[in-house]
C-alpha cells in the first residue's frame, strides 16, 4: 500500500508500516503532491498543518490524536485533559474538514495517576496511541475499520494560544506535576 506519513516522529510508526511503500514528510503538502504520487492513504501523527478539502479529496487520511475525542480537540490535548478534568485517552479518526472532528476508527481510555507529570502522562499517551495503531492498522489497511460519527457539538477544543493562560502554572515546563495544574472542571466533562 502506498502511504503518505505526515509526522515529525515517523520512527514510532515505521515498524507497523514496514511492509508498505512510505513517503514521510512533516512539511506542508499540496493537493497536487498527494494526487501525483497516487497515495492510497495518508496518516497524520503530530503533524502541525491543516489539510484542506482539496487534499482530503485526493485520498483518505487518518489522524492519531492523544485525546479521548470529542474531548480536547486541537492543541495540547494532554494538558487540557488535566485542566478541564476530561477523560484521558487516545483516538484514531478519519480526517474531515474540521479539526479532530472526523469519524472515530478506534479509541481507548488511558489510566493515569495523580502523581503524573505532564511529560509522564504525555509519554503514556504516546505509547498507547502507537500500540493502538499497530492493533488497528490491519483493519484500516483492509478498508474494514469501524467508523463512528462524533458529536461535533460535544467535547472541547483548544488552540495553541489558549495554553498561554496556563503559563504561570507550568513552573517546570513539561516536568510540571499535574497536581500543580488548576482544575477548571467543565459542566459537561463527566467521565465516560
Amino acid at each position: 500500500m502506498k502511504v503518505l506519513l505526515l509526522s515529525p516522529c515517523p520512527e514510532f510508526l515505521l515498524p507497523t508500516l514496514s511492509n508498505e511503500e512510505i513517503t514521510v514528510t512533516q512539511e506542508k503538502v499540496s493537493p497536487s503532491f498527494v494526487r501525483e504520487n497516487n497515495f492510497e492513504i495518508g496518516i497524520s501523527y503530530g503533524y502541525r498543518h491543516i489539510l484542506n478539502t482539496d487534499i482530503l479529496a485526493a485520498c483518505p487520511f487518518i489522524n492519531l490524536h492523544i485525546s479521548y475525542l470529542p474531548w480536547n480537540r486541537g492543541a495540547a490535548p494532554n494538558l487540557w485533559s488535566w485542566v478541564n478534568c476530561t477523560p484521558k485517552g487516545v483516538s484514531i479518526h478519519y480526517i474531515d474538514e474540521g479539526i479532530d472532528t472526523g469519524d472515530i476508527i478506534v479509541q481507548q481510555l488511558v489510566p493515569m495517576e495523580e502523581s503524573e507529570t505532564l511529560k509522564s502522562s504525555y509519554d503514556r499517551l504516546q505509547k498507547s496511541i502507537i500500540t493502538l495503531f499497530a492493533e488497528a492498522w490491519p483493519s484500516i489497511k483492509a478498508g474494514k475499520a469501524s467508523r463512528s460519527a462524533q458529536d461535533k457539538n460535544a467535547g472541547s477544543f483548544h488552540l495553541e494560544k489558549d495554553r498561554k493562560k496556563l503559563e504561570d502554572y507550568l513552573t517546570h515546563g513539561y516536568n510540571t506535576p499535574v497536581s500543580c495544574l488548576p482544575r477548571w472542571k467543565r459542566e459537561d466533562s463527566a467521565s465516560v
